[in-house]
């Protein structure tokens, strides 16, 4: 078995890129309309939502390949944030049914994006560990 941090490195960014794409690729096929909806209901203009590409289609190939992981994992970072604030913030102190907490999906993107920004890409990523931003 291999045993390494690179290893641990390489799951946790292909768990959060590919999870995080599978909602990007949701996005491409549906339109940002729920997402204007939302930023323009909180007074935002609603054009930002495609910004919502980047943190759901760029950044998470970013992540799979491992180039700029750093700046990558803190656009997901912000993403979540952004995510949670106008769609799920009413839920934030919400422990569901099974006792888990009402956010555990986008808890864990945010948590594992925020370990992806902090540790790098490692070794097992196109940047290489001596990449500047992996």
């Amino acid at each position: 078995m291999i045993r390494s941090d690179d290893t641990g490195k390489l799951v946790l960014r292909l768990a959060l890129g590919i999870l995080i794409l599978l909602h990007g690729i949701s996005k491409l096929s549906n339109g940002v309309g729920f997402v204007e909806g939302m930023l323009t209901s909180h007074g935002l203009p609603g054009a930002l939502a495609y910004l919502v590409y980047v943190g759901e289609l760029l950044a998470p190939v970013l992540l799979i390949i491992g180039v700029y992981t750093r700046p990558a994992a803190w656009i997901t970072v912000i993403n979540m944030l952004v995510a949670i604030w106008l769609v799920h913030i009413k839920d934030l102190t919400v422990i569901g049914k099974s006792g888990g907490w009402a956010l555990e999906l986008q808890g864990m993107f945010l948590f594992a994006a925020l370990a992806v920004a902090f540790l790098g890409a490692g070794r097992f990523s196109l940047g290489g560990t001596s990449g500047r931003l992996n």
